[in-house]
């Protein structure tokens, strides 16, 4: 047993070697080009808007597809600006629907919130190159826009249930697009959002009576998206800011740097408050702790996850669940010892007799955290995730790291 647990103990030590090299803010990562941090708006500083969509002359069309084009859109538009990992998502107040957008690190706030603001430009345009003359095909706009367009649906093909896009034109718009169909058949005819192609189907014949179809080698995400773009430049579903606020770069440098002066203080007592009430197992707790943080950040940076102050704090906060679950572990443990079990048995079966109640507390504390992730937004998410990923990693830090490393240093002796 204590061999395989030496086993054990030099993987996770090498592990947690490269993933604390992982982890450096400079040096290695940017030297290998791996994951950079993200850091989010209450550290880098920027902007936070927030606007009102308004969707009263949306009527008849599933207004979740319409919301979800719409942040399409302008996700689209904010990347123009260069923003480092720029946050768009949709969240509910009451009746209205908001759309919120975080600038990260923005120089030009004006223009931004100008071009956020104007409502997605959709045109169909002609090919003017002949494609067997080789290069890049180059369209002209023609008359028909997305204001003509009444509305665009997911269907299915009846015999090979593939998705497809169904679009529907106003009498005027059906009008342009059977001379524009009719003008092009045998060549594709583009579609355009914000001068972004969408999509250049092939016309099979002239298209009369404002139905149309658009079918092609789509999977049903991408059929989904193509509607949710033609219903955001088709519909009137205007956006207004009503709320802009501004961090300055010093102000998120000077939190982070409060936020981690705290969090390394709180885990130095912590550590020296395992070392002086339990000994040698307060030692190896605080070795699986360090290892702990290691392998959460590094899971952090891994997977993109924006760090946020609600996040350090949910982060910091698992940190001491870690301990929790250690000190429960341990004073099993001792009860064993005082019964006159050697300490390899004490150990083992302080573990047996502690999980219960750490899979029950963890186990709660991961549904809570669920709940809010999916039930909230904004810092309150941001919380809950970082706080999520800790607990999880924690329980793996107490039953497996604490175990491996107990069970490779302590012998039983007399």
């Amino acid at each position: 047993m204590q061999s395989k647990a030496f086993i054990y103990s030099i993987i996770i030590v090498l592990v947690t070697i490269l993933a604390g090299f992982f982890i450096l803010p400079q040096g290695f990562d940017q030297r290998f080009e791996f994951q950079r941090w993200r850091l989010g708006l209450d550290l880098t500083g920027g902007s936070h808007l927030v606007y009102e969509v308004d969707l009263s002359k949306v009527k008849g069309v599933d207004q979740t597809i319409v919301l979800d084009g719409l942040r399409d859109v302008i996700e689209k538009r904010v990347n123009l600006f260069g923003v480092s990992e720029p946050q768009v998502y949709l969240s509910k107040s009451g009746d209205s629907q908001r759309l919120i957008v975080e600038l990260a690190g923005v120089k030009d706030v004006k223009e931004a919130i100008k071009q956020i603001g104007l409502t997605p430009l959709l045109y169909f345009a002609e090919i003017t190159t002949p494609l067997e003359e080789g290069g890049e095909a180059q369209y002209v706009p023609t008359e028909l826009t997305g204001r003509y367009i009444s509305g665009a649906q997911l269907t299915f093909d009846q015999v090979t249930r593939s998705p497809q896009i169904s679009l529907s034109f106003n009498k005027e718009g059906s009008k342009l697009f059977a001379d524009v169909t009719g003008r092009n058949v045998g060549k594709p005819v583009a579609v355009f959002l914000d001068n972004n192609l969408i999509t250049a189907p092939v016309v099979q014949e002239r298209i009369a009576g404002g139905q149309a179809q658009i079918t092609g080698q789509f999977s049903i995400q991408e059929a989904k998206e193509l509607v949710g773009r033609f219903n955001a430049g088709a519909l009137p579903a205007p956006i207004n800011l009503i709320n802009q606020q501004t961090i300055g770069a010093s102000l998120g440098a000077d939190s982070l740097q409060k936020t981690l002066y705290a969090g390394l203080v709180g885990t130095l007592i912590l550590i020296a408050f395992m070392i002086l009430y339990y000994k040698g197992f307060g030692f190896v707790a605080s070795l699986a702790l360090l290892v702990y943080m290691i392998i959460t950040l590094a899971i952090f940076k891994l997977f993109g996850i924006t760090l946020t102050l609600a996040g350090i704090a949910g982060f910091i906060l698992s940190i001491g669940m870690a301990v929790d679950a250690n000190i429960l572990i341990f004073e099993r443990t001792k009860e064993e010892i005082k019964k006159g079990s050697s300490k390899t048995t004490a150990i083992s079966e302080g573990f047996k007799r502690a999980w219960p109640s750490i899979r029950d507390s963890n186990v709660t504390t991961i549904i809570t955290a669920v709940i809010l992730y999916y039930f909230t937004s904004g810092f309150v998410q941001g919380f809950a995730l970082a706080l999520l990923v800790g607990v999880v990693v924690s329980m793996f830090s107490a039953i497996t790291v604490t175990r491996s490393f107990l069970n490779t240093i302590i012998k039983d002796h007399a």
